[in-house]
């Protein structure tokens, strides 16, 4: 049970990375970028081609950030330039990076085991395979956080936060949103190939189709963030991101070894995403409620 919880754990913290990027489009500029199922494998196929090839993985990683942030590029300027809407914009990137993925890997999937990783020294070490992914992971994820912390509180990530919540005020003061809208799209997208790149040396071998789903696995981690650590200050928002990740793993975990079909995980994500999206409605709902009932009762 301790190992299913510590691998519960330690993916939980690499998909974390993931839910930062979707955070930065959904909640701060208010965009569901699909293309984040695209960037997500992405990253796994360049870090895992440049490990095969002999790379050292931290720089295969670096790399794998680079090109997410490409990716996220080429969303930004299809919805901006192109004038295509957000969604569509971010559908066309994910289904052009199918085949740019299969072209990296030269195959559905492309094996690294036994290859040197980021998590590899640690394990040489003497830590366990999970132990040395929690200890990088969880060093990787508060650096990020930390940078975007920072970041966002400059002038110009206070005003890609502002393009999110008012994009005419924004506009009034003289500030580009299309750069904004831009900027946000190739750091979220940045974020998620960095964790494809991570995600993949902690199974040792990337996928073409691992990115499947992963906007809802990411709107999951984020919203049970939310609720379970909620406040506004946006450092805490930015770790309840990680928290809500390893919960949402954790979940995951104690489903399948209550004996869940694994091929339900899907269904089961969509329905907790679903519950969590109505969740402040329903609150609403029942204050309404209770109210009517107070009245009734004078």
């Amino acid at each position: 049970m301790t190992q299913i919880l510590l691998g519960a754990i330690s993916l939980g913290i690499l998909w974390s990375i993931m839910t930062i990027g979707v955070y930065i489009t959904y909640r701060i500029l208010d965009i569901a970028d699909l293309s984040v199922e695209g960037t997500l494998p992405l990253g796994a196929a360049v870090a895992c081609s440049m490990i095969v090839k002999g790379a050292n993985p931290y720089l295969a990683s670096f790399c794998a950030l680079l090109v997410g942030c490409l990716a996220g590029l080429c969303t930004g300027v299809l919805h901006t330039k192109l004038k295509i809407p957000a969604l569509l914009s971010g559908i066309l990137t994910m289904i052009a990076l199918y085949s740019i993925n299969l072209r990296i890997m030269g195959a559905p999937n492309l094996s690294i085991l036994r290859m040197n990783t980021v998590f590899r020294p640690l394990t040489r070490a003497g830590m366990t395979g999970s132990v040395a992914i929690i200890v990088v992971g969880g060093i990787c994820a508060l650096v990020v956080i930390t940078l975007l912390y920072w970041f966002f509180g400059t002038e110009l990530g206070s005003a890609i936060r502002a393009t999110g919540n008012n994009q005419k005020m924004v506009r009034a003061q003289g500030i580009n949103t299309d750069t904004m809208k831009i900027l946000g799209l190739v750091i979220s997208n940045g974020l998620v190939g960095l964790s494809g790149a991570m995600i993949a040396q902690s199974q040792n071998f990337a996928d073409v189709q691992m990115g499947t789903g992963s906007i809802v696995i990411g709107l999951a981690s984020l919203i049970i963030g939310e609720v379970l650590v909620g406040g506004k200050g946006f450092y805490r928002r930015l770790v309840a991101l990680i928290l809500g990740a390893v919960v949402y793993r954790l979940i995951i975990a104690l489903v399948l070894e209550l004996g869940m079909n694994p091929n339900d995980l899907k269904l089961f994500t969509a329905i907790t995403v679903a519950l969590a999206l109505w969740l402040p409605q329903g609150k609403e709902l029942l204050r309404t409620f209770k109210k009517s009932l107070a009245k009734e009762g004078k």
